[in-house]
């Protein structure tokens, strides 16, 4: 039994629910969310809350059960509060700022790399040294904070890089004479 798919995803004031055969359509203050589920579960709308039930007792019924229920609690959450990554940018004369629809990085190479923000994805720069990435799809937030990352990944000796806020970057010792 998953402990994730028993529980209903509750409806919070503001957002409505559709459902026309297995796709879930959430409509919140942010705007518009579907999500399509697999054959495998039932997706009912009782009570201002959408539930998942599973149609059988495979293996793949129970796998898509608990995932099914997320990502209706995950367009919820997106068309409610959005979702938020936060980077860090460290190392000399390392910076990025917003420019239009356009983000700019300086990040020690001989250009300056020009990353084309999504649309339903917005970036801020408070400080030369941070960057936050909001939008209402956790997967493609998810995304574009890996894809920024990927320019300058940190490395482990002098932790020069983009890391997400907080990350832990392990450290090594140089070599020796």
């Amino acid at each position: 039994m998953s402990r994730i798919g028993k529980k209903p995803v509750e409806l919070p004031n503001g957002v409505t629910a559709t459902i026309s055969g297995q796709t879930v359509e959430v409509k919140g203050p942010k705007g518009v969310r579907s999500f399509t589920a697999t054959d495998d579960v039932d997706v009912i709308l009782e009570d201002n809350a959408v539930s998942v039930k599973p149609r059988g007792l495979s293996k793949r019924a129970r796998q898509q059960w608990g995932m099914s229920r997320t990502q209706v609690q995950n367009l919820v959450t997106g068309v409610t509060e959005g979702f938020k990554k936060e980077l860090e940018i460290q190392g000399v004369g390392y910076r990025a700022q917003v420019q239009g629809k356009t983000l700019k990085l300086a990040l020690g190479y001989s250009h300056d790399v020009e990353y084309a923000i999504p649309e339903g994805i917005d970036i801020v720069c408070a400080k030369p040294t941070e960057i936050a990435i909001t939008g209402m799809d956790q997967q493609k937030v998810g995304q574009v904070a890996a894809n920024i990352r990927e320019w300058r990944a940190p490395e482990p000796y002098k932790g020069k890089g983009i890391r997400y806020k907080g990350e832990y970057i392990f450290r090594k010792e140089g070599k020796k004479k």
